[in-house]
């Protein structure tokens, strides 16, 4: 006997969202981890650096987000909500691993952002900030990184690749040193020699030209 519309929708929608639940669930379980090693590094840097002019610091803002400040930057990590399938000519569809359970494909995705730490001092909502690796996890804890720098060859074997602290210490300390090593390079001077009246008087008469390190520097993906 034929299942019943309901039923049928019923098996897929049991299938999909337990699925999708453990691979929150796992996705969840790393960002946490992460968090506790961010915070560690910030304890520990300040401890090496506490004779230095600047300040290490951990911030968490809520459950899916946290912040690192180092000197004059920021590291935003974010991890999403959702869990996300691949387009259908992305890698992942060819991985021999994925080809023997398609479940596997799913992936939650924690996403690595640099920041100018005066944008946030300062206010200004121009200023941008730059992807430096998104983390894709699966109901496993199988991985791949996309990013920049070694970031963006280092964590490409998904089908072997098991997240563990110590890949997950190596992701941080290299989105921290990429960061670092990117320096913010002056503007051209003809992208800056005409401003607004608005951009004159915002923030109490400060010039608010949008600023971030991008001016001048092309990421690897886009060479």
């Amino acid at each position: 006997m034929e299942k019943s519309n309901i039923e049928q929708i019923a098996t897929h929608l049991k299938g999909k969202g337990n699925l999708k639940q453990e691979v929150y669930q796992k996705t969840l379980q790393v960002f946490e981890e992460l968090k506790e090693l961010i915070e560690s590094h910030a304890q520990q840097l300040n401890d090496i650096c506490k004779e230095d002019l600047f300040d290490v610091e951990y911030k968490e803002n809520g459950k899916f987000e946290a912040e690192l400040k180092f000197a004059g930057d920021i590291l935003v990590f974010n991890m999403h909500s959702n869990i996300f399938n691949f387009p259908d000519d992305f890698f992942i569809h060819r991985s021999p691993y994925v080809l023997q359970d398609e479940r596997r494909k799913y992936c939650g995705m924690i996403e690595v952002y640099n920041f100018l730490a005066d944008s946030f001092k300062y206010s200004r909502y121009g200023d941008s900030g730059y992807m430096v690796a998104r983390i894709f996890i699966n109901m496993e804890g199988h991985f791949f990184i996309e990013g920049e720098d070694q970031l963006g060859f280092l964590f490409k074997d998904f089908d072997n690749l098991v997240m563990t602290k110590d890949f997950l210490a190596h992701v941080l300390e290299r989105a921290m040193i990429f960061s670092i090593d990117y320096d913010l390079w002056v503007p051209k001077y003809q992208d800056v020699r005409e401003i607004t009246v608005g951009e004159r008087i915002q923030q109490n008469g400060t010039i608010t030209h949008k600023t971030s390190k991008r001016l001048g520097f092309s990421f690897s993906h886009e060479r």
